[in-house]
């Protein structure tokens, strides 16, 4: 994915690819990953996209493995920050790590049976295990697999240049950034990040560019999402409620890059880079987007290479992010369940999921609060809700983008200058962008 985002994008720039030997790939490997993700099957009684299906029936065939399974990857991302040595980073690092422990921890007692009996409470920990722990742990390992098609062959480069022209007007971002806002919309925040950041030390993006970037594009990815509508027994309207989370999401995007914090982001570079700001693309741009697309085909590696490394990054991602949606996931619902917390900070949302009319607006407030603990939390907190309030809410948990069980961390990795203050702020106005958009949206729709 690295390579998509640093290279330029003026049509003069590329490199002479006379033949289109090999574009086959780009049509057949991108027709393949847009199937797993974006086009419903009926199977059996269930319409929903192949992934689901693909979890749904490892789920039901190998049900009694799965608990280990998960357990396993759980211990290997526990484990993994002091083996590697990424633990002592930072403060930020040395505090997430002893999460993932204390997730391995609580992964333990539910596996075995063990520990206290709030604990197995089956709105607690057996929920947080088998709703979102089993199909996260699923889901993004084989997500990861088609993602090496979806976004390994040219799609991305192609449809990138193609948006340039709205990217700086509508985002303030180079055009190279739709690329990035695409990839990480459609695979994975955390490498999405890790590109953001290698491009603006390159000197390719700017602070302002960067931080935008970071806190408007790199949501989780449509993987996750599955497990968010599928907690939320919509996967019957996958595709409705794909594009208008993109929509919305970007939307919010629009209205945060003008307003501070981001707004007041200073345009400088990287102080060990050479600025190299984006030139305009001249020429056919239809020309130049397929330039781009056959350099891209050209360079790709041999498609089991490329499909055992984004296997390979989809199980980091999943040792990454399963101890701690256990750990942090498990204190969201016990602070949601046994103290007010969460409806204090719900308290700062109430005022617009009550004039906007919403069903239940201190539960739909108190659902996006949650949100800031882990992401998937306010789904679970929905899931008995009504239609209009879980779709509202099922937005709202991506478009929000920040929360601190695994995008925080990522983002305070880089270099990119975000303090945890002013991702907490852009958080908040986040949320209530988001829903004031879409609620008029699902009212519409549904």
């Amino acid at each position: 994915m690295g390579k998509m985002v640093t290279k330029g994008v003026k049509e003069n720039d590329l490199p002479e690819v006379k033949s289109n030997t090999g574009m086959w790939k780009f049509f057949v490997y991108s027709f393949i990953g847009a199937f797993m993700f974006f086009v419903p099957v009926t199977i059996g009684e269930k319409n929903s996209i192949m992934l689901d299906h693909i979890v749904t029936f490892l789920r039901a065939n190998v049900s009694g493995v799965l608990p280990y399974y998960a357990l396993a990857i759980i211990a290997a991302g526990a484990v993994y920050p002091f083996a590697s040595g990424t633990w002592k980073k930072s403060g930020v690092d040395k505090v997430f790590s002893i999460f993932k422990v204390v997730g391995l921890l609580v992964g333990v007692m539910i596996v075995f049976n063990i520990g206290p009996a709030w604990l197995f409470d089956p709105d607690m920990g057996p929920f947080l295990f088998n709703a979102l722990v089993i199909p996260v742990g699923l889901l993004v390992p084989i997500g990861a697999v088609f993602l090496a098609l979806l976004v390994g062959y040219g799609l991305l480069e192609f449809i990138g240049v193609l948006l340039q022209p709205i990217m700086r007007p509508l985002f303030k971002t180079p055009g190279r950034s739709a690329i990035d806002a695409a990839a990480s919309f459609v695979g994975s925040y955390s490498l999405g990040l890790l590109i953001t950041n290698r491009v603006y030390k390159e000197g390719k993006y700017s602070a302002k560019e960067a931080a935008i970037i970071a806190t408007g594009f790199s949501t989780v990815s449509a993987t996750f999402m599955v497990v968010v509508a599928s907690t939320l027994d919509i996967m019957d309207m996958w595709l409705t409620y794909f594009w208008v989370t993109l929509v919305v999401t970007f939307l919010v995007t629009m209205v945060t890059v003008r307003i501070w914090p981001l707004s007041k982001i200073k345009d400088d570079y990287h102080p060990d880079a050479t600025p190299q700001p984006e030139q305009k693309a001249e020429g056919n741009r239809f020309a130049a987007a397929w330039k781009e697309a056959k350099e891209t085909v050209g360079q790709a590696p041999r498609l089991a290479d490329n499909v055992v490394q984004n296997l390979k990054d989809g199980f980091l991602m999943t040792m990454a992010i399963l101890p701690t949606i256990l750990s942090i996931g498990l204190l969201g619902l016990v602070l949601a369940e046994f103290t007010p917390v969460f409806d204090w900070i719900g308290y700062l949302f109430y005022p617009f999921t009550w004039a906007l009319q919403l069903p239940e607006p201190m539960l739909v407030a108190k659902a996006s609060a949650l949100g800031i603990a882990e992401m998937f939390l306010p789904a679970l907190f929905v899931a008995e809700a009504a239609l209009l309030v879980k779709f509202v809410i099922a937005v709202v948990s991506v478009s929000s983008i920040i929360f601190f069980s695994a995008l925080v961390p990522c983002i305070v990795a880089t270099d990119i200058p975000l303090s945890i203050p002013k991702l907490v702020v852009i958080w908040v106005q986040r949320v209530i962008l988001t829903l004031v958009f879409v609620t008029p949206i699902a009212y519409l729709i549904l």
